[in-house]
This record gives structure tokens, sequence and C-alpha cells, in this order.
């Protein structure tokens, strides 16, 4: 175990490329809980696509694939698509989520054109531009995870200082206007600071898979606590495990490539997430609600019984057929009379039950409640289905 371990570290493409999608994955993770908190999940989306064009109209002014002038033009054509989208928002009665889907088709359509057109060229230096499009993580070298880190670093920052402006604006943005807070300019800040992210994960994952990554950490860590600080630490530590485990899993798969394999790595963990996360988990709910139900069921038996007693001197007992004729929706009472039995809360007496001293104390604190519970048996089956 140690020596695999020892093996990852010292191998240096292997520790670049780990270290590299580390860092993407904490700073889509921090922006990615602002996101999906803004129900504005497919702007990462939008904006990925929209970088594409910027990459080959870069290559077709410059003629270089250095990393600096593809992704400044990645960036530029990522923020004019962030402001096609509000100016298609502002100006007309198109919805915030269609302007995105028309501006990354549109977007994404004009760089597929322009990297068809580049292929064509005869130009030795065109090759390599189309690996923008899934990522190439594998091609990371040190100065690239540094340059990561610095934008990284100074988006981190940004959030940081804004933090309880950004937080506001994110819950409440009405709210933050009135109290005089500039909500446009801390609008425009937080699309640049996604722009930025993106611009910083194209050459790992690319522009196809981007969005995921900007949105699995985010959704991943939502299902385990309703607290936003919390969120966004757990969407940064959710996106740099996929990271780094879809990076060494990746080199211990020949031909296995690195940044589908980070996004497959995030997806996972966001289905973890929804099955198996407390309060929210898909199972955990499920195994909750039955658990009510049962509970529920053997009150509700529990006062019939009591009901009975009442009408009958001493302990007579009574039969299972008698107790679910006052009950006919439950098709079988056994199971609940003998959970009742292990609470000793009744008892088995001749070929019937009775309530004993502790089911009678138990019943008479049930009927004094102000809700009954099949009232309290209806309410939890109707949030169950919401």
């Amino acid at each position: 175990m140690f020596e695999v371990l020892f093996g990852w570290v010292s191998d240096y493409t292997l520790r670049t490329v780990a270290l590299g999608s580390a860092t993407l994955g904490v700073v889509s993770g921090v922006l990615g809980s602002f996101a999906l908190l803004r129900r504005q999940s497919l702007l990462g989306d939008a904006l990925s696509h929209a970088a594409l064009p910027g990459i080959a109209a870069a290559f077709l002014l410059t003629h270089s694939k250095a990393p600096l002038v593809l992704i400044l033009g990645a960036g530029i054509a990522a923020w004019l698509g962030a402001l096609l989208i509000n100016g298609v928002v502002s100006t007309t009665r198109i919805k915030t989520d269609a302007a995105m889907g028309v501006v990354l088709s549109v977007f994404f359509g004009a760089g597929v054109v322009l990297l068809t057109y580049i292929q064509r060229l005869p130009d030795a230096g065109k090759a390599g531009l189309d690996k923008f499009l899934f990522g190439q993580a594998a091609a990371l070298l040190g100065r690239d995870v540094v340059a990561m880190a610095l934008l990284s670093a100074a988006v981190l920052l940004t959030v940081g200082l804004t933090w309880k402006e950004l937080k506001l604006l994110t819950f409440d943005p009405g709210f933050a206007a009135s109290l005089g807070f500039p909500v446009r300019a801390l609008e425009a800040m937080l699309t640049t600071l996604l722009v930025v992210a993106i611009v910083i994960g194209l050459q790992a994952v690319g522009v196809v898979l981007m969005s995921a990554l900007v949105v699995a950490p985010a959704a991943a860590a939502r299902q385990w606590t309703d607290r936003f600080g919390v969120m966004v630490l757990i969407s940064a530590v959710v996106g740099a495990f996929a990271g780094v485990a879809g990076a060494l899993l990746s080199s211990t798969v020949e031909r296995l490539p690195t940044g589908p394999t980070i996004v497959l790595m995030a997806i996972t963990i966001v289905m973890i997430s929804m099955l198996f996360a407390p309060h929210r988990g898909l199972l955990v709910r499920t195994v909750q609600e039955r658990r009510n139900r049962r509970r529920l069921r053997s009150d509700v038996l529990l006062m019939d019984l009591y009901v009975l007693s009442l009408q009958h001197e001493g302990d007579h007992p009574h039969t299972s057929e008698a107790i679910t004729a006052m009950r006919p929706e439950v098709t079988d009472v056994r199971p609940s009379l003998e959970a009742l039995e292990e609470r000793r809360l009744v008892a088995r007496k001749d070929d019937g039950w009775v309530i004993t001293d502790p089911g009678r104390e138990v019943a008479q604190r049930l009927v004094a409640r102000e809700e009954s519970p099949e009232a309290e048996l209806a309410e939890v089956l109707s949030e169950g289905e919401a």
C-alpha cells in the first residue's frame, strides 16, 4: 500500500496532474455552490461552451498554441457569452435558462465551425486544438499547475473578501439591493470568477465536461448539509477528491482519459450522496418513512386496544380479527402487535391480546395529543410524497 502511494507521489507526471486536478476541483466546487443555489447551474455549461470559439479565434489571429494565448481567447469569448446572456434577459422576454441555451448552442456551433476550418489549413501547428473539447489533463506541466494555483488563489481570495455580500446576493438579491449593495456589480464579479474557473479547467477537462465539474461537487454537497458555509467547504473537498481520484484511476488503466474519468468520479459521488446522505438520501428517507409508518401504525393499534379495554371489564383479550375489524385498511396487524409486545405495551392472553399498564399510560398520552396518530400518519405520508 505504502509502496503504491510512494510510487504515485514520486511520479512527476501523475503528481502534476493530480495537483492540477485538485486545484481545479476546489475552485469549481466553491463557485459551483453559488451557481447551484442561484439556480444558474446551466451558466457554467453556457460559458464553457462559449469559450470554444475564443480558442479557435485566438489561434487564427496569432497562429500560436501558447496556453496563455489560447486561454486569454477563451476567457474573452466566455465573458462575451455572459454579457450576451445578460443582454438577452434584460432586453427581451426570454428567460435566463432559454438565453443560456441559445448562447451555448450558437457559440459552441461557431467554435466547431472554426475548428473544422482550422483543420483544413496547411499549418503544422494546428494539431492539438481539438483536445480542448474533452481536455488533456495528462499534458499538464508544472508551470501550468502553478498558473492554475495562482488564478485559483485569486478567485478564492476574492470570494473570501466578499463572502457576506455574495452570500446575501445568493439567497436574497432583492434585500441586498434594498440595503444599497451594488447587486449588478456583484453579479458581474461572480460571473467573472466563474469564467476564470472555467478557463482554468479547459486544458484539464475541456469545454464539454467543465460544466459537470462545476455542478457535480455542489450537487453532492447539497445533500449533506443545510448550511451554506459547510456546503461550500464540502463541495470544495468533493471537487478536489474527484480530481485526485480521477487522475489516479486514469493512471492505472491504459488509454483511459483523465478528464472524463474525473467527471465520472464526481458524478459517482453525487449518486452516492443522493442515496445515502442523512435526511436527504433517497434510501435513508425510504427507511425512515417505513420506520415512521410502522411506529404510527403501532400507536394507532395501541389506541384501539385501549378503547376496547375501556369497553370491557378486566383484562379481556381481543383477537387479531377483532382488532383488524376496527382498522380494515390495515391488512395484517400481527407485526404491529408483536412490535408492541417487544416494547411490553401489550401482552398475549389466551388466543388474544391485552393492553398492559405501561401500554395504557402510553395510550392515554397519545389520546391527549392535540393531533391524533392518524393525522400525524397522513402528514408524514404527504411529506413523503412531496
